[in-house]
């Protein structure tokens, strides 16, 4: 069989044992239990826990949970009805996580960029946006695609007698990397700031802070890679994208305004 008729074997009979559709619509492939993401969701954050300082202000805490909560509860019912749990961590970076079964982590340092309840509505939708599109499940099932058709390329090319054997599996690794995975990682990015956003419009945040919000993340990450080059869309690309989105979420965010759904967690 040649190299490539194995390839696609081997992503065919992946294709047919996990496909299922995104939130969004987008088809995906998805091959793990949802039970083997919770398990391995809550032994990272369990190790996190242990390796970081955890932030002990009550204040900041009942800010972040007050936030998060209100994100939660207009979460599908299988993820509303959750237990989760939120977690504020001492470190600077302007980041935040959410992780299969019911886990949030915030940094403190995101609260210095994210202003106020809104824009930090946006960035804790978007996290939980990647658990309820499966996306640590895609991105594993991909990964695992990867190796094995990389092993198979490997025994492949040992057996012709390559000479330009380690050239070949470099070049093999870096298309994989650069036109598989790091676009397949934006993707997923775009799809969790689609998600995200009507999360916090349907929670009675405001949608138009999240413009802001990528305004101040794109001040605070100078000398950021090229887009080509990153498992990240550009902030201008993501403003593009959340101003072309803006219509529907204000759409939703009246909704829960006429719900009376209207946060106070300042």
């Amino acid at each position: 069989m040649k190299l490539s008729h194995l390839v696609i074997s081997l992503s065919l009979a992946a294709t047919l044992a996990g496909c299922k559709s995104s939130p969004t619509g987008r088809t995906q492939i998805a091959m793990y239990s949802e039970a083997e993401m919770n398990q391995l969701g809550k032994q990272s954050f369990a190790q996190m826990k242990k390796q970081q300082p955890i932030n002990q202000d009550a204040k900041i805490n009942r800010y972040v949970q007050c936030v998060a909560d209100n994100v939660i509860s207009v979460l599908p019912a299988k993820y509303a009805n959750q237990q989760w749990e939120v977690v504020v961590f001492e470190e600077p970076s302007a980041n935040a996580f959410a992780l299969p079964g019911g886990k949030i982590g915030v940094h403190t340092g995101l609260l210095k960029v994210a202003k106020g309840q809104d824009q930090l509505a946006t960035v804790l939708g978007h996290e939980v946006g990647h658990v309820i599109a499966e996306h640590s499940n895609e991105r594993m099932t991909a990964a695992g695609i990867k190796q094995a058709s990389l092993q198979v390329a490997d025994a492949y090319s040992r057996s012709q007698g390559n000479r330009l054997h380690n050239e070949t599996m470099m070049a093999l690794g870096l298309g994989t990397e650069y036109l598989g995975m790091m676009p397949f990682s934006r993707m997923h990015e775009s799809e969790a700031d689609k998600i995200g956003l009507d999360l916090m419009a349907k929670a009675g945040f405001n949608p138009k802070e999240s413009v802001e919000l990528w305004r101040n993340m794109a001040a605070n990450s100078a000398g950021a890679p090229l887009e080509f080059l990153s498992t990240h869309p550009s902030s201008d690309t993501r403003i593009s994208d959340l101003r072309s989105w803006m219509p529907n979420a204000m759409v939703l965010h009246n909704q829960a305004k006429s719900q009376n759904k209207k946060p106070h967690c300042e």
